[in-house]
């Protein structure tokens, strides 16, 4: 029986509260309850109002009137500081395995303030904000990122207790964005010391001859995306990795040069692979089964491979996980960067 109830309230719900990026709470999709503390409310007012008709005494007639009064317009209070907030998911964040995925938030009120908002996802903590008539306000959720693929947010319930706390008025938020979780990073056999530098990588399908790589200090004009980046950020020192042949014949990452291994497997070495190439600064390709992406070395190109990575087999997403603005921006600091060692250099 409490199955059946629970799967019709599932379904009236889903009605009422359609998936969306964004939600407007309304009269419609929002609920009130007394809490806890609300009950036992309750229930001694209405033993103050039997005792009261028992010893027909006046004061406690009007002490009993008063609370109730109290209580109804925390009623209305509590209901009236959900209704008019407005939630709309702006940005899903992406990691490997073991990762938290970010889920960022903004939130307006356009009615009147939100105060003591709590936000709380299925598998996450409770976050708390109060939005201003007018203001916006970013909320940033996280889940765990256990396995490649999407990470869902999960139906993320939004209530306040405000003023009192003796009535809690909630709504839920159901995003139709996902975030995502690239393969676990593993190096392949092949790979000698294949760990977290990735300076030095052999082998067929990914194979990177340091010979053939020739360092000299950044110049003016010089593409950002071939500064060694790490580098920089230990030494201070602007340098540019130049490979010889990359015109020539660009390395391919290739799904099918690992014949015999499990598919999973093979994204995990890939995965790893693209992060070896991405260090080194030397620009790569990356073939899947029914998708191929091209060659270049920019911190653009290992999102777009990392992405294909984590999204094989699942299909195509139904929104753009990282929005290309965020991507850019990090190009833009790269550029502002090369300006400001130029002028250095001058």
């Amino acid at each position: 029986m409490a199955g059946i109830f629970r799967r019709r309230w599932r379904r009236w719900v889903n009605r009422r509260i359609p998936r969306s990026d964004s939600q407007t709470f309304s009269q419609r999709n929002v609920f009130i309850l007394p809490t806890g503390a609300g009950a036992v409310f309750c229930f001694l007012l209405l033993v103050m109002l039997l005792t009261g008709i028992n010893y027909q005494n006046s004061l406690i007639y009007l002490l009993t009137f008063l609370l109730g009064a109290i209580f109804v317009a925390a009623m209305h209070q509590t209901h009236r500081n959900l209704v008019g907030l407005r939630l709309t998911l702006i940005n899903t964040g992406e990691g490997f395995p073991g990762t938290d995925i970010e889920f960022r938030l903004r939130a307006t009120s356009d009615h009147s303030d939100a105060v003591a908002i709590h936000i709380t996802p299925e598998d996450g903590d409770v976050e708390s904000f109060t939005v201003q008539k007018g203001e916006l306000v970013e909320v940033c959720l996280s889940a765990q990122g256990t396995s490649r693929g999407p990470v869902s947010a999960g139906d993320l319930r939004v209530e306040t207790r405000f003023p009192f706390g003796l009535l809690t008025a909630w709504s839920w938020m159901r995003p139709v964005r996902e975030g995502l979780c690239y393969p676990r990073a593993i190096a392949p056999p092949d790979i000698p010391g294949g760990g977290e530098e990735g300076e030095q990588s052999s082998g067929t399908a990914a194979s990177s001859d340091l010979s053939n790589m020739n360092i000299r200090p950044w110049r003016q004009g010089d593409l950002t995306q071939r500064v060694l980046w790490k580098r920089f950020a230990r030494t201070g020192e602007m340098v540019i990795a130049d490979w010889e042949g990359d015109a020539a014949d660009p390395e391919w990452l290739d799904f099918d040069s690992f014949p015999g291994v499990d598919k999973e497997l093979r994204l995990s070495y890939l995965a790893a692979l693209v992060e070896q190439r991405d260090q080194l600064g030397a620009p790569y390709g990356l073939r899947l089964p029914g998708s191929r992406i091209e060659p270049d070395a920019s911190r653009l190109h290992r999102a777009h491979c990392l992405r294909a990575l984590g999204r094989h087999g699942f299909g195509s997403p139904a929104a753009e996980s990282v929005l290309p603005g965020d991507l850019l921006g990090q190009s833009g600091r790269f550029d502002r960067a090369a300006d400001s060692m130029s002028h250095q250099h001058d």
